[in-house]
């Protein structure tokens, strides 16, 4: 009984790693259109900076899993986006591209703002 649960688990491992494998690498470029094509920018901002109506996405946005199922079932206002309107290839790209906005830099290192 035990062996046949060890079996099962192995191979419900193995096709949840291949599934993941078999996932392309978000488009970074496609990803920055999709996000006003699908109308994110109105809440969150072009660069994922936030707002009163949306949540700070970048930089450094949280892993795609958890990106995905937030997206997918939210917790807040948000209403929920299925894959219907929004694929998991989209919300890959969307992801890279917030990914790739670069922080701030330091206010510490702008001249003009330490005169």
């Amino acid at each position: 009984m035990i062996r046949w649960a060890l079996v099962l688990f192995t191979a419900a491992a193995a096709l949840t790693l291949e599934a993941q494998s078999a996932a392309k690498p978000g488009s970074v470029e496609n990803g920055k259109q999709l996000l006003v094509k699908h109308g994110c920018y109105q809440c969150h901002g072009y660069l994922g900076q936030g707002s009163n109506a949306g949540a700070k996405l970048a930089p450094k946005p949280m892993p795609l899993a958890g990106f995905t199922a937030y997206v997918r079932k939210p917790g807040g206002v948000m209403p929920p986006v299925t894959a219907k309107v929004v694929s998991d290839q989209d919300l890959a790209d969307i992801h890279a591209y917030l990914g790739s906005i670069p922080p701030a830099p330091d206010p510490k290192s702008i001249p003009l703002l330490n005169q």
